[in-house]
């Protein structure tokens, strides 16, 4: 797991580092970050060998997302829609042949979005309105999703929709017609990654494009949900740590009153309390990550809850404190504390709010025999 660690640090110092600024600026990913995601693995990191991925496990993905979040979140995030919610639902509910259909696409080329939300379902997902009616063989949708991550880029999408009283999850080829794709929504954080709405009119999905069992969408959506929350809990610990690195940084070098600032104690006793608490939203994401499979159902919803909402936390106030650490230099865009304190916001919104992580957790404590 070390030598992976490097290699993905390497990856993202020496191809993601060059472009972080323009990517930001230009509010997406640049072709060659990625051609590299995919040639070097990132992108099917748990696909299984046999289908062009590199075979690893959970772990190794929120590992991926962290080292590459501690250069650029939103390349972070495309790497975690891409393995945590596509690739991870496929491999754990796909069918045989949907499995060979898909999985060496998206380990080779193909990027992966998750479309969930809608304009009036988004902290309560299962409130959505889009509709998918059996004709024959295949299934009709019909709604608009919003807020759909990865969707410019996107070759294959996983969209819910109800049929009847229950959801359905559906594996959706972008070029399937009726489906369109809005411009990207400019945003203030996480700007390289492309955030668009999705219109579904008459969208016919054949029924071996199911995911797992019609009507069974919603365990699928709590089960990838769970494992998505873990890689925000990553992205949002390497951004930590990235803006970390860069206070400390600054703290070694900057001067004033003929020493390094970081000698004085109104700075480094806050950098060493951030210290501590990077290492413990760590240990508690790698914690749940290794034992996540050896959990009740209860168990995982609140452990990754917890994970989720103390990585946001730590993550906003690590840029904040870069910010303020950096002083004028920090509140530049000359220097990467100012991009961090942007992407950290997110955090705390989706895959959840901090609300939606507390009204988890604390559910499932109160539940009998917790």
């Amino acid at each position: 797991m070390t030598e992976f660690r490097d290699e993905v640090r390497e990856f993202a110092e020496s191809q993601i580092r060059p472009a972080v600024s323009d990517m930001d600026v230009q509010a997406e990913y640049t072709s060659d970050v990625l051609k590299g995601l995919f040639s070097g693995g990132l992108m099917g990191i748990e696909i299984p060998e046999q289908y062009g991925g590199l075979g690893r496990e959970l772990p190794d993905v929120v590992l991926a997302i962290e080292e590459l979040a501690k250069v650029d979140p939103a390349v972070a995030v495309l790497v975690d829609v891409q393995n945590a919610l596509l690739a991870s639902a496929l491999i754990r509910h796909g069918t045989g042949d949907q499995r060979r259909r898909f999985l060496p696409k998206l380990a080779s080329g193909c990027i992966g979005a998750y479309a969930i939300s809608e304009a009036d379902a988004g902290s309560d997902a299962f409130a959505m309105t889009t509709r998918a009616s059996p004709e024959g063989d295949t299934y009709v949708l019909n709604g608009t999703k919003a807020w759909t991550t990865n969707a410019a880029e996107a070759g294959l999408f996983l969209i819910y929709a109800r049929t009847g009283d229950a959801l359905t999850a559906f594996l959706v080829e972008r070029e399937t017609a009726g489906l369109t794709i809005g411009p990207r929504i400019g945003k203030l954080g996480i700007r390289a990654s492309s955030t668009c709405d999705l219109v579904l009119a008459d969208v016919r999905v054949p029924c071996e494009n199911v995911l797992g069992r019609a009507g069974g969408g919603s365990e699928i959506a709590v089960e990838t949900l769970n494992i998505g929350k873990l890689g925000i809990a990553a992205q949002l610990v390497g951004l930590a740590a990235g803006a970390l690195g860069v206070a400390l940084a600054h703290a070694r070098a900057r001067e004033q009153f003929g020493r390094p600032i970081g000698e004085f104690q109104g700075v480094r006793f806050p950098l060493a309390r951030l210290a501590a608490d990077v290492e413990a939203a760590r240990a508690l994401l790698y914690t749940t990550t290794g034992t996540l499979a050896e959990m009740s159902a209860v168990d995982r919803l609140r452990r990754t809850a917890m994970a989720k909402l103390v990585a946001s936390d730590v993550a906003e106030r690590a840029a904040s404190q870069a910010v303020e650490t950096l002083g004028g230099l920090g509140f530049t865009t000359r220097a990467p504390a100012e991009k961090f304190y942007r992407d950290a916001k997110i955090g705390k919104i989706y895959e959840g709010t901090s609300n939606i992580q507390l009204r988890t957790i604390a559910s499932t404590l109160l539940r009998e025999g917790n």
